[in-house]
């Protein structure tokens, strides 16, 4: 009988090995290199990798690609841990086994049609690259962006990458900090990925602010293939759900920046067939809104900016009033907004509509004080911001100077 690796509770006979050489599964030389760490103490494989890191990191992976027994598959994962454990130089190594093939190093870490890997060491993979795409290394962030997009690209294992808030998080803040053009489209592409689940597309906007970003990105984008990832995202949003996002998609000025796409020559043809398809949808949702109706999309939206009716008295003397249906709920969400958000642009336009309402509703300055909105007001004038002390000023006069009414 052969000897066994044993490896943290994972055996795995010699003599299976030699069967897959038997059965043309591997290769003679790949079965000689299994047998010079077969039994071999940790400081015995350190040297072997000292000197053939690239010889075994390819062997290890392209092992994986063929055999798909689950036990010989763990014993090959705890191998490529051991490997780089302590050891993150080595990590470019492993990488560069796609030099000799181009599956490698990613697809036999996913899954196969017989053999899925495992849920708990999915989870666990999940886990460390949610921690390196929100650390500070760059590199790390590389790598785990593109292990994040082979993952991605299987159906099965999306709902488990949207269970981890760090990584979507982690997207975020990467394009927050307008990364070079191949990483905005790494991380726009991976939304592109995970827009074709219908629950991420009903909650990625409200979760995480996302449209107003990629927004940001597409407009800043020097690249074709940036802004046609960003377009197709959007347009999986719209397809998938529309009541979710085309608000959002209008408070944050999609409509009008689509419409400069349109006018624009593109290389590649699709891209103009779904900025045609955005810009109809838009235009369509647009034509059927009011003014007022403008308004409470942007207040749902959670992105307010300086957009006429903020600013028009005529707006407020006619709309105002109408923040105290349904139980004050445009109002409640107005006041939601002026307590959570630390965007300045936001808080100002928010208290600025304070002060509006209050001005032009008979129960406003009664109804804030209700919802305990008049706190918050007065503590933006001392906001570290000059236009949001500026316009929370001009909401305390309001709340000051009109009288009050019983409600």
């Amino acid at each position: 009988m052969g000897g066994q690796l044993s490896l943290r509770g994972t055996y795995v006979s010699l003599t299976s090995f030699k069967g897959y050489q038997r059965a043309d599964l591997i290769t003679s030389e790949e079965l000689a290199l299994i047998k010079k760490v077969d039994k071999q103490p940790r400081a015995r494989i350190e040297q072997i990798l000292l000197s053939d890191l690239q010889i075994y990191a390819h062997l290890y992976f392209c092992l994986l690609k063929k055999l798909q027994r689950v036990d010989t598959m763990q014993c090959l994962l705890v191998l490529i841990a051991d490997a780089l454990s302590d050891h993150e130089e080595r990590i470019p190594v492993f990488l560069r086994t796609a030099e000799a093939d181009p599956d490698l190093p990613f697809l036999p870490l996913l899954s196969s049609e017989s053999t899925p890997l495992p849920l708990q060491y999915l989870k666990l993979f999940l886990a460390t690259l949610a921690s390196l795409v929100q650390g500070p290394a760059p590199n790390k962030r590389d790598v785990a962006v593109q292990c994040l997009e082979s993952l991605l690209a299987r159906r099965n294992c999306r709902q488990a990458i949207w269970a981890v808030p760090g990584i979507i998080a982690g997207f975020i803040e990467i394009l927050k900090q307008k990364p070079g053009p191949q990483m905005s489209y790494q991380v726009a592409f991976c939304f592109w990925l995970l827009s074709f689940e219908q629950n991420v597309a009903e909650e990625l906007d409200k979760k995480y602010d996302v449209i107003p970003l990629l927004i940001d990105v597409a407009q800043g984008a020097v690249k074709e293939k940036v802004i046609r990832v960003v377009v197709a995202t959007f347009r999986n949003l719209v397809t998938k759900a529309p009541m979710a996002n085309l608000p959002a998609m209008l408070a944050a000025k999609l409509l009008p920046f689509v419409k400069n796409l349109y006018t624009r020559k593109w290389q590649d043809e699709d891209i103009l067939e779904d900025i045609q398809y955005l810009r109809d949808e838009l235009n369509t949702n647009f034509q059927s809104l009011t003014t007022y109706d403008e308004y409470t999309s942007e207040l749902s939206s959670g992105y307010l900016s300086w957009s006429p009716v903020h600013e028009s008295d005529e707006f407020w003397k006619e709309n105002a009033s109408k923040l105290n249906d349904d139980d004050c709920k445009q109002l409640q969400i107005l006041l939601r907004l002026l307590k959570q958000s630390t965007d300045p642009l936001i808080l100002a336009v928010a208290v600025q509509d304070v002060g509006q309402y209050v001005k032009h509703t008979d129960r406003g300055k009664k109804l804030v004080e209700k919802y305990n909105g008049k706190a918050r007001v007065m503590e933006l004038m001392t906001h570290e911001d000059s236009e949001v002390r500026y316009r929370a000023l001009i909401a305390v006069q309001q709340l000051v100077s009109q009288p009050w009414t019983a409600v």
